[in-house]
């Protein structure tokens, strides 16, 4: 069975916007409007208002989303019995965590998996990690690598794999002078990331300094980060694991500053609903 159509449907649904429904469907926008085209000429409605500025649920749309929404979890339901029952486990199951953490702490897990459970195959999908809890609570992905946030959801099951300092780094080659006082802080151009848990844990470290920080760039992504610190245009914040694991770790250099800001604890997490599904269960049970 093909439920594609209703996941790209509820994908967009969701967000309200084709840029970052593609994205988290991991289709072209393209192919994304193909989809929904495809669905309001068979259903005989339209399921959105859109326009170049906006798109929006209609009438039709909001029931439709209803259904799409009770037929994925009755679908995922059945064949899950179905699998049991045969007492082989195949299907496929979505994985998804920065590049940094692909290779830093999804490697073994895979391995081990593989070996353990060769009918179930593995959707690896990487990118920033900011979004990664968000793709899990909404449904597109079903498992991620991520940093626990300060306040878990309810609906989240979360397993520690590892904890990253989180570390302000400079250019290894001195271009950039390292603060001291507070008021070199204040005049110190910084690079951080746009949202996220680094974000929001660098902020309160300034704001309990009382300083406004001078920021030269928002960037998402950790990696972008240690490149734009290595050529010279700051002082960056990223977790210590993504400095250890970079091309460029040469020409960063983690600073010691007090106070140290928390640590990222990071780890795998999953919809606790989900955990009925014997595939994601397969996955879940080696991190016990």
């Amino acid at each position: 069975m093909d439920t594609r159509l209703l996941k790209h449907f509820l994908g967009l649904a969701d967000s309200l916007h084709f840029g970052r429904a593609s994205q988290a469907c991991h289709v072209s926008p393209s192919t994304l409007s193909r989809s929904i085209q495809h669905l309001e000429e068979t259903l005989g409605v339209l399921l959105f208002e859109r326009d170049n500025r906006s798109v929006q649920l209609t009438r039709e749309g909001l029931l439709f989303q209803e259904y799409a929404r009770d037929t994925l979890q009755q679908w995922d339901g059945i064949r899950n019995r179905l699998m049991t029952a045969a007492e082989q486990l195949s299907g496929e199951i979505s994985v998804y965590c920065s590049v940094t953490a692909s290779y830093s702490f999804l490697y073994d897990i895979l391995s081990q998996f593989r070996q353990s459970y060769p009918g179930i195959e593995i959707k690896l999908h990487t990118g920033d990690p900011e979004p990664a809890i968000q793709y899990v609570l909404s449904g597109q992905e079903d498992i991620a690598i991520a940093a626990r946030p300060d306040q878990l959801p309810a609906e989240l099951s979360f397993c520690s794999i590892g904890l990253s300092p989180l570390v302000f780094i400079a250019p290894a080659d001195g271009s950039v002078k390292h603060p001291v006082s507070d008021q070199d802080w204040a005049d110190t151009p910084m690079i951080l990331p746009e949202k996220g848990i680094s974000r929001n844990r660098t902020n309160r470290w300034f704001a309990n300094k009382n300083i406004k920080p001078r920021i030269y760039s928002q960037v998402a992504g950790n990696e972008a980060i240690v490149s734009m610190v290595s050529l010279g245009f700051g002082i960056g914040v990223v977790p210590r694991i993504v400095v250890d694991n970079s091309p460029l770790s040469d020409r960063v250099q983690v600073i010691d500053v007090k106070p140290w800001l928390p640590a990222y604890d990071v780890g795998l997490c999953v919809l606790e609903k989900k955990l009925r599904n014997p595939l994601i269960r397969a996955f879940w049970s080696l991190l016990d």
